[in-house]
């Protein structure tokens, strides 16, 4: 049985920045999660930061692959650097996947750890724009497909192809 890495706030966890959930009442979560499919991880809280905390947004809205590359930094509205906890976090999502050797995600869509199609735009005026969030970003140049939480069909679909398929599954060990 394949496992799918989600987050944490979409399980009802209050881990967000202003100390909330999103809680997601999709039928596909809640089957998934009564037959011990789901594997719940915040990336921003492994990382180190507290619930509630500061918003924080990619500068420039420059997306993961640049703050994983060192070209772009995630700040806090005053100008604080919370890019080394951003990084951590999203090495934390990348173990703890390997280690329950998760081939897919389903992630919060415009938070700047795990946005996939979706983030804000560095300006904290609400402005959205194309890009992916740092774990996003991670977890997909290491092979995990990740889906965002209005993408649950097609998630669904892709974990049918996996385990339809019989593809020799990712090393298992941490």
């Amino acid at each position: 049985m394949d496992r799918i890495l989600v987050s944490a706030c979409l399980l009802g966890r209050r881990v967000r920045y202003d100390g909330r959930a999103k809680t997601s009442d999709d039928a596909l979560l809640t089957a998934w999660r009564s037959e011990g499919r789901l594997v719940s991880f915040c990336p921003e809280v492994a990382g180190g930061l507290p619930v509630p905390r500061p918003p924080a947004e990619i500068e420039a809205g420059a997306g993961g692959e640049a703050v994983l590359n060192g070209t772009a930094r995630v700040l806090r509205p005053d100008g604080g650097d919370v890019t080394d906890m951003f990084l951590i976090g999203a090495n934390a999502a990348l173990t703890t996947a390997r280690s329950f050797g998760v081939r897919m995600a389903i992630l919060k869509e415009g938070s700047p750890s795990c946005g996939i199609f979706r983030i804000y735009d560095g300006s904290f005026e609400g402005r959205s724009v194309a890009g992916e969030g740092v774990t996003a970003a991670l977890l997909t140049a290491n092979g995990i497909q990740v889906f965002g939480e209005d993408d649950l069909g097609a998630a669904a679909a892709h974990l049918a192809h996996l385990e339809g398929t019989g593809e020799h599954r990712a090393d298992t060990h941490p």
